[in-house]
């Protein structure tokens, strides 16, 4: 993301051997980036081998970070409003945009409120981190928080979560790899007699093969590099499909259907999942010169990006009208150059992604290898285990490769917990001697919301995903 910097001194557990630090700038985004990378672990991990950091204590642990002190000491935090704004806004643009018409149409227009309902909740709940951050500075980051509110089963939790969250992102971005694909190379045919894949197939395994050596990357600088090249792709995305409703030759003539209620369990899971960047904003609000105004910052970011979301639905859904793709780009005209661009930008953003999500994992299985083991080594594995595991979401993607399925089933089953349920309860939890009774019935009553969104959002996308892989299956045999 544009300009966050990771600044905070404390580290992952050291054993008696020197630990890696850094101090280069990383970029935030969304769900998932670099930033979370360093901060979820609490350790300001390094990029150069050379560089050493040692702990005042032979032994540290994440309930003792701050015990913990960089080489180049404290660095204090100066992010401005604007700076907090724009990086908060940058991470929640993502794939939520692409689906966003698809979503509006089979939700009906008045779904709309359900999606800027979801934005002033998911905003609400992004005040309450900081309000739990407030209660403990010692806590920097979203498991941290976790364990504050409900010891080491929170923070277990809370990182399963994380990690379920990224890799079903993952495997949502390579399926958008996949369906744009096959559209920028429309006409193509590959054929290779000893592999039985289709052409869009084949072009899909190219491309990850193509982003696969960016998991060996050590070097946090230039994994920021890639996040700032994603942030790009999504402003790209949006630019063009407002440039094409504004300026192109379609009419956005279409009638939206006022409400399809039996829709509504599988799209609510694509709009929480636009919503989904709470496990980043921790490290936000520590980056922030003046953290009271945290809350501002979420309300305003909120407000930009649900305008945006809500305004791309309704563009999409105008346009393109029953036939609206689960992806905008793919129902734009193909001949147009903005079009071209939009698919371009959809295609290389899940190749920029991939270094970016694997950052927080790569680095904590490398600080849980013997310390004893050569650098040389630890590479090796990282590199192999994350290579190894990005090979899986590349077959799960081709297996299933239902875009609006897959992320709805994300938001339902993973993000809801993530942006509502988790941060209502961890607030409950560590403010509940400050919290009045009606401010506790609120965030009971969000909790019950989230919960049953996630639980009928799940079924419901966990139902069309098995109808369609199942109809699939049944094609192929036939």
């Amino acid at each position: 993301m544009w300009g966050i910097k990771s600044k905070s001194t404390g580290k992952l557990p050291c054993t008696d051997s020197d630990c890696l630090s850094h101090r280069n700038q990383v970029a935030s985004e969304r769900v998932d980036s670099a930033s979370l990378a360093v901060e979820w672990v609490g350790c300001n991990l390094c990029v150069d081998e050379s560089n050493v950091c040692k702990c005042d204590q032979g032994n540290c642990d994440l309930k003792s970070v701050d015990n913990c002190i960089d080489v180049g000491g404290n660095v204090q935090a100066d992010g401005t409003f604007a700076h907090a704004v724009i990086n908060m806004v940058g991470m929640l643009i993502g794939l939520g945009q692409l689906s966003a018409p698809y979503a509006l149409e089979n939700g009906g227009w008045a779904s709309a409120f359900l999606l800027v309902g979801l934005g002033v909740i998911c905003a609400y709940s992004s005040h309450l981190l900081g309000k739990c951050l407030d209660k403990n500075p010692k806590s920097r980051n979203f498991t941290d928080i976790g364990h504050q509110a409900f010891g080491t089963k929170g923070r277990v939790i809370a990182a399963t979560f994380i990690y379920l969250e990224i890799f079903m992102a993952l495997v949502s971005y390579t399926i958008s790899l996949h369906d744009n694909l096959i559209t920028v190379f429309s006409g193509t045919h590959l054929k290779f007699p000893w592999i039985h894949l289709s052409t869009s197939q084949i072009l899909t395994v190219l491309a990850v093969l193509v982003a696969l050596p960016s998991l060996w990357l050590r070097d946090l600088s230039l994994i920021s590099f890639l996040s700032s090249g994603g942030i790009l792709m999504s402003l790209v995305i949006f630019t063009t499909v407002a440039c094409t409703a504004i300026f192109g030759s379609i009419k956005a003539n279409h009638n939206i259907p006022v409400l399809r209620l039996r829709n509504i369990p599988a799209i609510s899971g694509l709009y929480i999942f636009s919503f989904a960047g709470h496990i980043v904003f921790p490290n936000l609000y520590k980056e922030m010169k003046d953290p009271s105004k945290f809350t501002k910052v979420s309300i305003v970011s909120f407000a930009l990006v649900t305008a945006l979301y809500t305004a791309l639905a309704f563009m999409g859904a105008k346009l393109f009208g029953s036939q609206v793709g689960s992806q905008i780009t793919l129902s734009m005209p193909r001949d147009q150059l903005l079009t071209k661009i939009a698919l371009w930008a959809t295609v290389l953003t899940p190749m920029t992604k991939y270094a970016l999500e694997f950052a927080p994992f790569a680095m904590h299985l490398e600080h849980k290898l013997p310390p004893s083991m050569s650098s040389r080594t630890k590479l090796m594995i990282r590199g192999t285990i994350g290579s190894f595991l990005l090979l899986v979401i590349l077959a799960l993607a081709l297996s299933v490769p239902y875009f609006q399925y897959v992320l709805s089933l994300t938001g339902s089953l993973v993000s809801v917990a993530i942006c509502i349920i988790f941060p209502c309860a961890f607030y409950i939890k560590i403010c509940r001697a400050q919290i009045s009774t009606p401010l506790l019935v609120l965030n009971v009553t969000l909790i019950a919301f989230g919960s049953l969104l996630g639980v009928f959002g799940t079924i419901s996308s966990s139902k069309l995903l098995l109808k369609n892989v199942l109809r699939a299956h049944s094609a192929t045999r036939n």
